[in-house]
């Protein structure tokens, strides 16, 4: 086992073999690991987690987090990557590692996680774009195992047919399950016989989406599709998450019933900010992290914490800045703040006093933060 290194929190990794290496399409690829029996406790997760993968890149050791698209009970962990340049991370590690040999693994961590209702009656909404489709995938699998009641439509937008990875698995879970999945695909750089099919997916095609494909529904003629929809997942790039989910959510599906999965750093706000606050100037912040103790004061509280100390070059650990992540979750030790939104920290932990620095305004002339939680 690897000694625990600090990343947002202090993470373990054990060193795992690759069983299966598969070229999915010409940039991206899978990762099929195999887990001893002795680890098999540390490696059990569930559908829409990660793992980190800690290697040697260009001569400098890096961590890259990658979603499994393997559900839980096929009791294995495979990640689905993307090469998106020939000299970045990614290609080398699909250059320089190949089945037999070991690289460093993390336990499975995140949460973008459903709660299973096997009986229940649930209609369940995914969106992905490009290699966005692993969580997605994952969850997907799972639901339809477990879930016998459930139905399920899964929206994908990729730049052409040429780019669909996992098209295999997605056509073998649409044949299995024809009665309770439907998938519809989406290109932005290939002309389709319908024209419906081409296109992002935002806020324009969702509208389409939903007046065109959710709408007559067979279990009862009072309502629509759209109308019964328990959970909607969405996992992409930043600005489709911030279109969808604001697009949902104004066609009214609760906050708390949208669920997403970021991909890369995204320093906007998901939701747009609808409070105003009293202008604190000159706030007093107290942070400890790694068992060292800072000082410093932020000019005023009109941007939030995260990103006033990342201004002021302190290392404080985060990923997405946008409440999404939890890399940036913290103890408020003392002060007032106030936190905008949260994907990610449960009731329990904020009635503990835990927050997202990056989604936190501080309300008040002084506060002090703890981010060793570990």
């Amino acid at each position: 086992m690897e000694q625990q290194i600090y990343k947002g929190k202090l993470t373990q990794f054990h060193w795992l073999k690759i069983a299966k290496k598969e070229e999915l399409t010409k940039n991206t690829f899978s990762l099929e690991f195999e887990i001893p029996e002795n680890l098999k406790e540390n490696f059990k997760f569930e559908a829409g987690q990660f793992v980190s993968v800690k290697f040697q890149s260009n001569g400098q050791e890096v961590i890259n987090d990658y979603s499994m698209t393997s559900a839980p009970y096929e009791k294995k962990i495979t990640l689905g990557m993307k090469i998106n340049s020939s000299s970045g991370t990614t290609s080398q590690l699909s250059r320089n590692y190949n089945v037999g040999d070991q690289l460093l693994v993390s336990e499975p961590s995140g949460r973008f996680t459903l709660i299973s209702k096997p009986s229940e009656f649930r209609t369940i909404v995914g969106f992905a774009a490009g290699i966005g489709i692993t969580p997605i995938l994952s969850h997907f699998k799972d639901i339809l195992h477990n879930e016998p009641r459930t139905r399920m439509f899964l929206f994908f937008g990729n730049k052409s047919s040429e780019d669909i990875a996992y098209r295999q698995d997605l056509e073998n879970l649409a044949k299995k399950y024809s009665d309770r999945l439907q998938i519809f695909y989406f290109y932005s750089q290939e002309k389709t016989a319908n024209n419906f099919f081409y296109g992002r997916l935002d806020e324009k095609k969702l509208s389409l989406i939903i007046n065109q494909i959710l709408h007559l529904d067979d279990t009862d003629e009072e309502s629509t599709i759209w109308d019964a929809v328990d959970e909607v997942l969405i996992c992409g790039k930043g600005e489709m998450i911030k279109n969808l989910a604001n697009a949902c959510y104004h066609h009214g599906i609760p906050k708390k019933n949208i669920h997403f999965e970021l991909f890369e750093e995204f320093n906007d706000d998901i939701y747009p900010i609808e409070k105003e606050f009293p202008l604190i100037e000159n706030v007093e912040v107290e942070f400890k992290m790694l068992g060292k103790e800072y000082q410093t004061e932020l000019p005023t509280n009109k941007e939030k914490i995260l990103q006033q100390l990342l201004v002021q070059k302190f290392p404080v650990p985060y990923s997405c800045k946008s409440g999404i992540c939890g890399s940036c979750e913290c103890i408020l030790e003392e002060g007032e703040v106030e936190l905008l939104e949260n994907e990610y920290l449960t009731e329990k932990e904020e009635e503990k006093g835990h927050i997202l620095a990056c989604m936190s305004i501080a309300k008040s002339k002084k506060i002090k933060l703890n981010f060793d939680l570990s």
